[in-house]
């Protein structure tokens, strides 16, 4: 007989601390504004992401300020960050780290860059596929090996890795079973017409990051503990039988667009969008989860762990589509 598990009963985030999260997130978003502007559902997603303890992987042209996004959340969030730009003739070592011997030292560790709070792998998928395994092992177990020995990563450990889907030579693409350790996938688009004139007024490219003099408004120890408290955001039991039916969906195909689907969602997306939208709820003040906020995440959550069939790319269907037919099709009892 299977044992049910219900969130009646287990501690809930107190009022008061959502209250004081939930501002010390919008201070977060204000400060980043200064910098990265319009794109606030990204920022949104992003910030979620890293109250989630997950990793996230971005797709777009670019230009269009992938990077100075990351950046600009690492320095409000109190945290280090760093860049890596995959190439094909990057290495692991070059990411992680290596043992090293020195005359008249010895051996000795020589840490690489993946050694921060927030790492941006840009191009990921120009490595090659040993070294894109590295770095999911990382994002995975949170430590690396060097040599016999393992080290612990920094926390928060947060991994921004971005793919540019213009690019068709020169690059590897990540297998299903690795696009699916990435809790979201978010799709930066082109920005409207009056943002783009303020972007150019404030010549971005040509500033350095460090002229923004944004300032660090929460620490490491603050983003871990919203980590820990996001858990004990309230999800009834009809909010999971939702986020089960929505998952379930994607393996049943029936639905608008089904038949495009190839293969459905693992239980990790079960997972990921139980937490992302415990995230949410937290993120607009609330201890609890409604069905707004499940449908707010789910795109993010499902649209790398969908494979369509060659069909859907001969007729130029997408993921958010099919995703779309789903949450049209799914209701909540």
């Amino acid at each position: 007989m299977s044992k049910k598990i219900s969130d009646i009963g287990k501690k809930r985030i107190s009022p008061e601390e959502v209250k004081d999260f939930s501002l010390s997130i919008q201070k977060i978003k204000d400060e980043i504004a200064k910098v990265f502007l319009g794109h606030k559902d990204i920022i949104d997603s992003l910030i979620r992401a890293l109250i989630c303890n997950g990793h996230v992987l971005v797709e777009g042209i670019p230009g269009i300020a992938k990077t100075l996004a990351i950046m600009s959340l690492a320095k409000a969030s109190g945290c280090s960050a760093k860049r890596i730009q995959f190439t094909v003739d990057i290495l692991p070592t070059d990411i992680i780290g290596l043992t090293t011997y020195t005359p008249n030292k010895g051996f000795e560790v020589v840490k690489g860059p993946i050694f921060v709070n927030f790492l941006i792998a840009d191009e990921i998928n120009g490595g090659s596929p040993k070294t894109q395994s590295a770095l999911i092992e990382a994002m995975q177990e949170r430590q690396v090996t060097m040599g016999r020995e393992t080290y612990p990563l920094p926390n928060p450990f947060f991994v921004m890795a971005s793919q540019n889907p213009i690019e068709t030579e020169g690059v590897y693409t990540l297998p299903e079973a690795q696009l699916d350790r990435f809790l979201f996938n978010i799709v930066f688009s082109y920005p409207d017409r009056e943002t783009e004139e303020l972007v150019m007024q404030q010549n971005v490219t040509f500033k350095r990051f460090s002229e923004y003099n944004l300032k660090s408004i929460v620490s490491p120890k603050k983003i871990i503990e919203m980590q820990k408290k996001v858990h004990d955001v309230y999800c009834d039991d009809k909010i999971r039988k939702y986020i089960l039916d929505i998952v379930e969906m994607t393996r049943k195909k029936n639905f608008n667009y089904g038949e495009y689907v190839e293969l459905g969602c693992s239980p990790r997306a079960n997972i990921s969008i139980y937490i992302a939208s415990k995230a949410e709820a937290l993120m607009n003040g609330r201890n609890f989860v409604i069905p707004k906020d499940v449908k707010k995440v789910a795109m993010d959550c499902l649209r790398h762990r969908i494979i369509l069939t060659y069909r859907a790319y001969a007729d130029k269907l997408t993921a958010d589509k099919v995703i779309e037919g789903i949450l049209d099709k799914v209701r909540v009892d």
